[in-house]
């Protein structure tokens, strides 16, 4: 029943395109898109998503990042493993092994239409028992040239190429904007709810790379049979944050004449001039999160320790955050003088915790027997609370073709986040060489940041911790070079990074006492001919410790494909691309506490990823067919992005997204 939902599904949607197409009447785009700049809420440009090319990579999970560290389901948990891209564990941690599927916390992006839009997009793949469908949906609408709302909505299930990893997650949200003379307003609200089963990995690499050897000489097997580690567990994520940022100018009316020039023009014209303006952010996120594991005698074999229960087992933990913002903003460019924005604010933040309640005694003869000898000689609190202050100023130039900078300052005053200090900046320079435009980005971040709350006090029945982490402190220089005739993007960066905490071999989040530096380069260079395109990325990272700090040291994705039109009304983009990462010490994933902690016993990697695909647009509709990992059997069958999570095997996928222009 669920396949022939899916299968009309896709139907009724590519019903439409001809429909599309062969509609009448102006063809009026989008106006723009903006996303904010914490923390003030200033307008950053973003585009639209409307472009075809590559549409398809979206569907293929270890796609989503060059070097993307993946159990391997859509939707499933994964690390990004290019080091300048990631962003320090979250207060709430378990969401940054899914932190890719899920909305952006504290932004959004916003939408100025002067027609409805709507953005619908359905993709499959695989067949009745690993099957892949994800429904997501944008709209946006004008109700006067100021005022805009919108929702969004994302369902992704996926029953999963290998036994017992299937997912299930539903993202759903609203939006609105006010983008008046004087008085400024962005909100929005999201929900999700996921699902994810947890398997452990599978039980021998060897039903991978030589399923002979298991099978008395059978040279294949089927995916989803394959023996996995655990059978009848499953993480439960839910969060939803609500987001407000209002913003009052002051300011002036600047009267401008009638143009002479202008036969007719009488009448003058009047522009508000804001000056000064006065914000309040407000921003409420909450979590929850449980593990549920359903099978004792996997987890006798799977877990060293059991706290709290030795039958089935059901660990919760959940968390709020209130935080507010207030700032005084003097605008850029009221007047010739004015060339720079200068802000200062104060933000206070209050936050809960509330763990998995610890009654059992802590020993003798009222602890039951098989139970893990307790880790402390106190017992953990179930509940937490943190209440903390800082303040900050902010910098900004958005204006100006040749140099545009921005720079924020923020130290902490009060509770946990006393002695905390965070500088960012950012300058950015354009000029024209030879007639080509040059773009120079120059970065620099300081940070000395107190550990999350969780990673320092936990209670679960596989884990329990209390820790005393030392602040972490982070140095980070780098920059960019773009060209745009030759599509070419150099970049280069490094970091030192001192009491850096981790997750350890056994599972436990430590630190490490001394430093260790990374250093970063990459070069994106696109080549055109004609029809003939070919895009390439190499990145190149090393780290001072890889006991503390393990990263493949050479990745590169090539994307070979052809671009032209048919008929010409219809856009193809023909082709085959690859990923590719030198072998490294990949985190494993813990499914207990969706982390990826360190290992030095098996090494990932030196595997060739390749897909073979089609992406075309015909008017508002683009759609794709894919064949996934074409070269599964060819280039080795060493295929695993973290220690025994292999790659999905090969599978033919398509999709379709329409952008129903109202």
């Amino acid at each position: 029943m669920r396949k022939t939902l899916h299968i009309a599904a896709l139907t009724a949607v590519m019903a439409l395109i001809p429909a599309l197409t062969l509609a009448k009447g102006p063809v009026i785009a989008p106006s723009f898109a903006w996303e904010m700049l914490p923390p003030l809420g200033l307008h950053e440009p973003a585009t639209i998503d409307t472009l075809f090319e590559n549409y398809a990579q979206r569907s293929v999970p270890v796609d989503q990042y060059p070097v993307y560290a993946t159990t391997g389901n859509l939707g499933g948990p994964g690390i990004d493993r290019d080091y300048m891209r990631q962003s320090p564990a979250g207060n709430f941690f378990f969401r940054d092994a899914l932190a890719h599927w899920r909305p952006k916390e504290g932004n959004h992006k916003f939408y100025n239409t002067r027609i409805p839009m709507t953005l619908v997009g359905y993709n499959t793949g695989g067949g009745r028992e690993n099957k892949q469908d994800r429904l997501a949906m944008i709209f946006s609408g004008n109700v006067n040239e100021k005022l805009q709302i919108g929702a969004n909505l994302d369902y992704l299930y996926s029953k999963g190429s290998y036994a017992n990893q299937a997912v299930k997650n539903l993202t759903w949200g609203l939006s609105g904007s006010y983008i008046g003379d004087r008085y400024e307003l962005q909100a929005f609200f999201n929900h999700s709810n996921g699902l994810n089963q947890e398997n452990g990995g599978i039980t021998d690499d060897l039903y991978i790379t030589d399923p002979a050897e298991l099978q008395g000489g059978q040279a294949s097997i089927d995916a989803k049979s394959i023996p996995t580690n655990l059978t009848m567990a499953r993480n439960r994520l839910k969060g939803q944050e609500f987001f407000m940022n209002h913003r009052y100018k002051v300011g002036f009316w600047r009267v401008t004449p009638p143009n002479d020039t202008v036969p007719g023009d009488t009448v003058e014209h009047r522009t508000y001039v804001p000056v000064t303006s006065f914000i309040w952010t407000m921003d409420y996120r909450d979590g929850s999160h449980t593990f549920y594991n359903n099978s004792p005698s996997e987890a006798a074999t799977f877990w060293e320790n059991q706290y709290l229960t030795t039958g089935q087992s059901s660990s919760p933990t959940s968390y709020w955050s209130l935080t507010n913002t207030f700032g005084v903003d003097l605008l850029e460019g009221f007047n010739k003088w004015a060339k720079a924005g200068l802000s200062a604010y104060v933000t206070h933040e209050l936050r809960r915790f509330t763990q998995c309640p610890d009654t059992i005694p802590m020993a003798g003869d009222g602890r039951p027997e098989g139970l893990t000898p307790y880790p402390f000689d106190h017992r953990l609190a179930a509940k937490g609370s943190q209440n903390l202050l800082w303040v900050g100023a902010q910098l900004t130039k958005q204006q100006g073709a040749l140099l545009r900078y921005q720079a924020t300052a923020k130290i902490g005053a009060v509770g946990d986040a006393a002695g905390e200090l965070f500088l960012d900046g950012r300058v950015q320079t354009r000029f024209n060489l030879l007639g080509d435009s040059v773009a120079i980005t120059g970065f620099g971040r300081f940070s000395n940041e107190t550990a999350p709350y969780l990673l320092q006090h936990y209670v679960s029945n596989y884990f329990m911790w209390d820790n005393d982490f030392s602040k972490t402190r982070r140095v980070r220089f780098g920059g960019e070079l773009m060209v745009r005739r030759t599509g070419t993007l150099i970049s280069a960066s490094v970091e030192n990074v001192q009491n850096l905490i981790y997750f350890n071999q056994a599972g436990m989040p430590v630190q490490n006492g001394g430093s260790v530096q990374v250093v970063s380069a990459s070069l994106t260079q696109n080549l055109a001919y004609r029809a003939l395109h070919w895009d390439n990325r190499v990145l190149y990272q090393t780290s001072s410790d890889k006991d503390v700090l393990s990263l493949p040291t050479l990745a590169v994705y090539s994307n070979l494909y052809l671009k032209f039109k048919v008929a010409r009304v219809l856009d193809v983009q023909f082709g085959v691309d690859c990923d590719f990462y030198t072998k490294y010490h990949a985190p494993f994933y813990q499914p207990a506490t969706m982390a990826f902690c360190n290992q030095r016993d098996i090494k990932v990697g030196n595997y060739p990823f390749m897909n073979l695909y089609a992406n075309m647009k015909l008017r508002k509709a683009r759609f794709y067919i894919m064949m996934s990992h074409i070269n599964q059997g060819m280039t080795g069958k060493n295929y695993f992005a973290l220690p025994h999570y292999p790659m999905n095997p090969r599978r033919f996928q398509m999709g379709v997204s329409v952008d129903f222009a109202d």
